[in-house]
């Protein structure tokens, strides 16, 4: 097995290097059994008497590629949690609470939870930390309700963001109506989600606004954690009712306390991804990068919402889940320094020459 050691000189100090990166659990089997599994993994579970929330996206149409209720009906009933979305602020079978509560039962979500329209009752303000472009963020007042949330997104291309993750799950997904429009429009208005041209401040707004519900529920007696469900992968977000048919295979669920790694990981998956025929990275990568997507992960670590920098677990090595230093259980995605994907995925670092590599997004040297 290759040595890695991390990179000291003052040439090697381009990504800040912790003491022991943020752990991001992976299995490539996508089905409700292992959306548990990976849950569990984290060792982070709902203390008894918390109120829980599942935050995810209930769809702009059944066409839509949202997580469905049989996929998700086990993770939400063993945490004995409601499943919680707010409205939209574009139009569509969401805009409203009525036309939302209706589209969710349509769709099944209330065959397996109790849903909760968090801006039903109107809105509440919560502090951000960076207020670049957010004096504060607007979320439904019924997240109050809430001790411990599952942040529970489908990771896929997003038209206006580049990709959707759990930074936006977080931050446009928890926004009331008028928070949406807020984030949108970077702080300018709270009914015209529409007309901002700058694209960055946008994507910040994001990271601010994610930072903003990650510090409420990082409050004594709350606590939040993150999984991204990789199938469906679209150039287009669950809010499109007509979504592109995805060019790209399903990669698998990963699951992290830390948001940003987490998407990190995710995004390294898709940029590192070897095409073959019939599964083919490019629509995507080509989505997020004209859409300037990675800014709203490279922004929410500045903001020190999390790191980019990660450990990949596999959790169906038994011995990644138990927390042994079972080098077989982690994963690397590996680029070369100027740029070339070298590995995706890979459960050792055999066959790299010695040098110094990005691997999981950190600066290393192989020896």
């Amino acid at each position: 097995m290759k040595k890695i050691i991390l990179a000291v000189c003052a040439a090697l100090t381009t990504i800040t290097i912790t003491a022991q990166n943020p752990k991001v659990y992976f299995t490539n089997d996508i089905s409700p059994e292992s959306l548990v599994k990976i849950y569990e993994a984290l060792g982070v579970a709902p203390k008894e008497g918390q109120r829980v929330a599942v935050k995810i996206s209930t769809g702009e149409s059944e066409k839509s590629n949202h997580l469905r209720p049989e996929f998700i009906k086990n993770l939400v009933q063993k945490v004995n949690g409601n499943i919680v979305e707010c409205n939209t602020a574009y139009g569509g079978n969401r805009s409203t609470t009525a036309k939302h509560k209706q589209a969710i039962a349509e769709r099944g979500y209330t065959a397996i939870a109790t849903v909760d329209i968090m801006d039903e009752d109107g809105d509440m303000e919560i502090p951000v930390t960076d207020t670049k472009w957010l004096k504060h963020d607007i979320v439904g007042t019924h997240l109050a309700n809430y001790d411990f949330m599952i942040n529970l997104a489908h990771f896929k291309g997003h038209a206006m963001g580049g990709f959707g993750g759990v930074l936006k799950n977080q931050s446009i997904g928890v926004a009331s109506k008028s928070g949406k429009a807020y984030i949108h429009s970077a702080g300018s208005s709270t009914s015209n989600p529409w007309g901002n041209s700058n694209q960055d401040s946008f994507l910040e707004s994001m990271a601010a606004a994610a930072q903003a519900v990650h510090n409420y529920f990082k409050q004594e007696g709350k606590d939040i954690i993150y999984i991204n469900v990789m199938n469906n992968l679209s150039v287009d977000c669950d809010c499109d009712g007509s979504p592109h048919a995805p060019q790209m295979k399903d990669i698998g669920i990963l699951a992290s306390t830390d948001p940003v790694a987490l998407d990190k990981a995710c995004l390294d998956l898709v940029f590192n991804h070897q095409n073959t025929s019939g599964d083919n990275a490019t629509p995507l990568i080509n989505r997020i990068e004209n859409l300037h997507g990675t800014h709203t992960v490279s922004y929410a670590e500045q903001l020190g919402l999390g790191s980019q920098s990660y450990s990949l677990i596999d959790i169906n090595d038994a011995s990644a889940v138990n927390g042994l230093n079972a080098e077989s259980s982690h994963r690397y995605n590996v680029y070369s320094l100027d740029g070339k994907k070298l590995m995706s995925n890979a459960s050792s670092l055999d066959g790299l020459q010695k040098g110094t590599y990005i691997i999981n997004g950190e600066k290393k040297v192989v020896e």
